[in-house]
């Protein structure tokens, strides 16, 4: 029998659950479905949150050819198989075939070539799924011609919809008459994903098979009581049972990533090699090298952040398994340096202070001034050129007059930030403080 994940995989928008703001009522995706007129798009998220499900959704509504492609076992002659196939099958003011590509952050730079003038002509319609930023994976023609819509991890509310409707529709489950008393557990480690609730909810399924409903649970009748201590002893028992690849692609690189955080090489050198024999991307660990040289490490060890793009670049030319020892000593060196997030935190301030203000105006003197007409309103007058004044440095106001107050950078206390903090108060004095 299929897994529980596919039996329940919803056929139409009513019974989608989560990602409202792409199909809720009225919103974008809904509206595009529901004309028949789907243009190119990626589905960007998280595992189990429904990519996938919405590509199927649309191969049941739309009457038009439709066409799956696996980034992972799919070549390029695969690609041009499809897009004859597709042309052949194109009918007079019938809306593009759809070709749906799983996983498209795996497809080589050779294989987006070959979809680029597909998509671009109009012979199909191309949805991607993918798990990773498609603007470090996706080319940038063929992203030009595709919108990104973000999917988001599933709420609890999502969840336990999701939980209740297994129970009552699933034809297993619910002639299993199983009673979910606590649900916290199922919701921590579901994680926000709908496939890892429903693969725990397939082990309870069959511990409820095999146990006859005594063992290490609460009985009522011929009913399973599920509690958290039954939901944690099930997992312990089967630690891989609920999606290893979402496991190790989201849990080990946050436990990775905080031990970096927290100074500690050896915590991080552990989930590297998790990472490592879990047959993780080694371009995506080396991404998060670089995230957390600039997030975590910042100014106070700037080498951080060339250690770490030069551990990417020589991962990108030798690969496995040489690469794990570029990899190693960028994170031991991120690990063991000095911390500071204060260009990470002065960009988020400086960031909510625009979404606050809004488009605050240029002052005059920093304006560009390319026209005459531009010269007679005052654009460009009374800038001083820094280079002109002692030091290559002149005091004057670099933010609107509203903000000019303003502070978004606030040094942190290590060595390489305090030189920088007592340079900022030679400059600007109080200012620095």
């Amino acid at each position: 029998m299929a897994p529980l994940a596919e039996r329940l995989r919803p056929t139409t928008l009513d019974d989608y659950i989560g990602q409202r703001h792409l199909v809720g009522e009225g919103a974008v995706l809904r509206r595009m479905i529901e004309s028949g007129r789907v243009s190119s798009f990626i589905l960007w998220g998280p595992p189990g949150v429904g990519k996938t499900t919405l590509a199927s959704i649309i191969a049941h509504q739309l009457q038009t050819p439709f066409y799956t492609l696996s980034a992972v076992t799919s070549g390029v002659k695969d690609v041009r198989d499809v897009v004859e196939k597709a042309k052949s099958n194109r009918f007079f003011n019938q809306a593009s075939p759809i070709l749906f590509i799983d996983e498209i952050h795996r497809f080589s730079k050779s294989q987006q070539d070959s979809l680029l003038g597909a998509v671009e002509q109009g012979v199909v319609t191309l949805i991607g799924a993918t798990t990773e930023n498609p603007s470090f994976e996706v080319i940038r023609p063929l992203l030009s011609r595709c919108q990104v819509y973000v999917l988001k991890s599933l709420g609890k509310d999502d969840l336990l919809e999701l939980a209740h409707r297994a129970l009552e529709k699933d034809i297993v489950l619910r002639d299993q008459h199983i009673e979910l008393r606590e649900t916290d557990a199922l919701l921590r480690f579901s994680g926000g994903d709908a496939r890892k609730l429903l693969n725990i909810l397939d082990l309870i399924s069959e511990y409820s098979e095999n146990s006859g409903n005594a063992e290490n649970s609460e009985t009522a009748g011929e009913s399973l009581i599920v509690t958290d201590e039954l939901v944690t002893m099930l997992l312990q028992q089967n630690p891989l049972a609920y999606d290893k690849d979402g496991e190790m692609h989201y849990d080990i690189i946050s436990a990775f990533i905080k031990s970096i955080r927290g100074s500690d090489p050896d915590g991080a050198l552990y989930w590297l090699a998790r990472m490592i024999e879990g047959g993780e991307d080694p371009a995506f660990i080396a991404r998060r090298l670089v995230i957390s040289a600039s997030e975590d490490i910042g100014l106070a060890n700037p080498n951080a952040l060339l250690l770490a793009n030069a551990a990417f670049d020589a991962v990108m030319k030798i690969g496995w398994p040489e690469g794990r020892i570029p990899l190693a000593e960028a994170t031991v060196y991120l690990a063991t340096s000095p911390k500071s997030n204060s260009a990470y935190m002065g960009i988020n301030g400086a960031i909510a202070q625009v979404k606050q203000t809004g488009n605050q105006p240029v002052p005059l003197h920093l304006r560009n001034a390319p026209t005459g007409l531009m010269k007679e309103l005052g654009y460009g007058k009374d800038y001083k050129y820094a280079h002109d004044y002692e030091g290559n440095f002149v005091v004057q106001q670099f933010l609107p007059d509203a903000l000019k107050e303003a502070r978004f950078w606030t040094p942190q206390d290590n060595p390489s930030e305090a030189k920088l903090r007592e340079r900022m108060r030679q400059l600007w004095g109080e200012r620095f403080e």
